[in-house]
């Protein structure tokens, strides 16, 4: 062997490592990591849910106004239907005894019907606000679930591909 070729072979070498390193280096740069895929998924996943608590509470709390807004009507029309009652009761009783029982129970009546309906709406206002509680927790999980399991996917395709593209360029082995 010469000096040339002597020179020649290191020089070959690295030309011949190097056009077997430097596309698979940079495809594999090119496409974002498992680790980067993992990150975005649950970013997406942190987002999905932030958003469904954020609906939860807004429903909840909307649910909270109505409720409380029907109380505070049916108290006061409970407390005026009272007072007035109270005022013909009195004036009956400058009357009679049995004009103002009368008036006593007609007006005990009209405050517990009063009563009653502010309770029925005051209760469906909940149960609403109860459900569209429900339904926006469902739906953040099921986004949340369903972000995580995607991400999960990505990121195992995403390695499967790696591993098979690192298998085809290794050479073969020989038992």
């Amino acid at each position: 062997m010469n000096t040339t070729s002597i020179r020649l072979l290191p020089a070959a070498l690295v030309i011949a490592v190097a056009s077997v390193c430097v596309p698979a280096g940079a495809q594999t740069a090119a496409t974002p990591s498992t680790v980067e895929k993992v990150e975005d998924a649950s970013k997406k996943a942190y987002d999905a849910t932030k958003e469904g608590a954020a609906k939860a509470y807004d429903a909840t709390k909307e649910g909270t106004v109505k409720a409380y807004d029907a109380t505070k009507e049916g108290t006061g029309k409970a407390y005026d239907a009272t007072k007035k009652g109270t005022v013909e009761a009195y004036d009956a009783t400058k009357d009679g005894s049995k004009k103002a029982w009368d008036k006593t129970k007609k007006t005990t009546e009209k405050g517990w019907d009063a009563t009653k309906k502010t309770t029925e709406k005051g209760w469906d206002a909940t149960k609403s606000g109860t459900a569209k509680a429900v339904d926006a927790t469902g739906d953040a999980a099921s986004a949340t679930g369903k972000a995580v399991s995607s991400g999960a996917t990505a990121a195992a395709d995403a390695t499967r591909k790696v591993g098979d593209k690192i298998g085809s360029e290794l050479p073969a082995q020989k038992p």
